[in-house]
């Protein structure tokens, strides 16, 4: 695996990252490989241990800290939430009891994408993000940082930490390992590299601050490196294939992680979602694992359950998911061949414009405009021009940013089963419903 230094390198020089590690666990076995600086003109060199905000990597770290006490009996997976957060009965309505850990850690709850913004507090903005659902809870997929802001919550309420103080002393330090923080009161800019953004155009890379409220910390707070991703990972492999069992989660408990949710259609994103673990399928293979975007981040992981291999990398620029792309085909080269990330849907035919697609579609705060330009299809997310949609044969499309000319993960929309009408748009996972005329 040697080569693989070089190709981390060429990769991290051709796509403009500062800096980036690339971590490989296979046969018993680690490979271990950083480059650059943690912080672009700085001269301070990625170390093994340099620490990168791993965005939504966060949430496989707050899933398997639940699971701890999941597989300790101080809550169950199907027991509704406001068992222990009662005062989130009103606000959650109808769905009271019916919502669970088990939708939340799977985004089939139907809850908004994003934090609503507190007015008043943490609680407060807890309360605001439950209310008007994407979706009734377990009717499908739809991603959703608000989600995990309640798992935090849930961690909190039931151990008498906070989320911060519960990854350290009941995950973190029986692994073995160390994390830094983003959000928060034990958040230190100084222990962690900086994310950048880049302008290839002008040639500009510049680093760029985190900027995350303490209560979405447990959907994306952490910061760590590819190694410490590694040993997470660990966990998550069968024990006759090198897993590791500290004795923090059951293994039938580790095996529900793995397994699929009925119904949790990530589409865009991978085949199949777990409990904190997306599935990578492929043409087969058993890929689990996590991304993670910070503010100018961009971070991997993989991990194979039954040939006991795992990949991480963490890239400190919003063009690491170049970089990981480029990696794939060098890390099949070394005999690990990892399923790719998401459907390809441009090898389908293109078909014509469906009259009914374009309008606004709503998720909590977010706004997705369809609109038809030149004959092409557009999207544009809260006012701001975003991407060129290309339907294809099953109503799903390709979607082309305006601004730089790549391709994004694909998206679709969906239909209401009664009317037959387009009523719902999929697109980076999550769900948006057509916003209704007022009379």
């Amino acid at each position: 695996m040697d080569h693989l230094y070089e190709a981390l390198r060429r990769a991290a020089l051709r796509n403009d990252v500062p800096g980036a590690q690339l971590a490989v666990w296979c046969s018993g076995q680690a490979a271990e490989f950083e480059f650059g600086e943690e912080r672009h003109g700085s001269g301070r060199a990625v170390r093994r241990d340099s620490k990168v905000p791993i965005g939504s990597i966060t949430k496989t770290f707050t899933a398997t800290l639940l699971m701890v006490l999941v597989s300790d009996g101080d809550l169950g997976l199907d027991e509704p939430i406001v068992e222990h957060l009662p005062e989130l009965r009103r606000a959650l309505g109808p769905i009271a009891d019916v919502l669970t850990a088990r939708h939340l850690l799977s985004h089939t709850g139907g809850l908004h994408a994003e934090v609503v913004p507190p007015s008043a507090g943490g609680g407060a903005a807890l309360a605001s993000s439950v209310t008007d659902l994407v979706q009734e809870p377990g009717a499908g997929f739809s991603y959703s940082n608000a989600g995990y802001a309640l798992i935090g919550r849930l961690i909190e309420v039931v151990t008498g930490m906070t989320w911060a103080e519960a990854v350290q002393a009941i995950l973190v330090k029986p692994l073995g390992i160390d994390l830094a923080f983003v959000a928060g009161p034990e958040s230190s800019s100084a222990s962690t590299a900086s994310g950048h953004t880049v302008n290839r155009a002008l040639s500009l890379v510049r680093p760029v601050e985190q900027d995350l409220m303490s209560v979405e910390a447990p959907a994306g707070g952490l910061a760590a490196s590819a190694a410490d991703l590694v040993e997470l990972a660990k966990m998550h492999l069968t024990p006759r294939h090198g897993g590791i069992d500290p004795g923090l989660v059951d293994p039938d408990h580790l095996a529900e992680m793995r397994r699929p949710v009925p119904g949790a259609v990530p589409f865009g994103l991978a085949d199949g979602w777990g409990l904190g673990l997306a599935l990578f399928q492929g043409d087969g293979a058993g890929w689990l694992g996590h991304d993670g975007t910070a503010d100018g981040t961009s971070c991997h992981l993989r991990l194979d359950p039954e040939s006991g291999t795992v990949v991480a990398l963490t890239a400190n620029s919003a063009t690491g998911s170049a970089l990981w792309n480029d990696l794939l085909p060098e890390l099949r080269a070394a005999g690990i061949d990892i399923a790719e990330d998401a459907p390809a849907v441009e090898s389908r035919p293109q078909t014509p414009i469906p009259s009914d697609c374009t309008g606004t579609y709503v998720n909590g705060d977010i706004a997705y405009c369809v609109v038809v330009r030149d004959d092409e299809l557009h999207l544009v997310v809260d006012d701001e021009p975003a991407a060129r949609l290309a339907v294809r044969d099953g109503f799903v499309f390709s979607v082309t940013d305006l601004a730089n000319g790549t391709t994004g993960r694909p998206g679709r929309f969906l239909r209401d089963p009664r009317s037959g009408r387009i009523d719902r748009i999929q697109i980076g996972g999550r769900v948006a419903g057509r916003q209704r005329d007022v009379a």
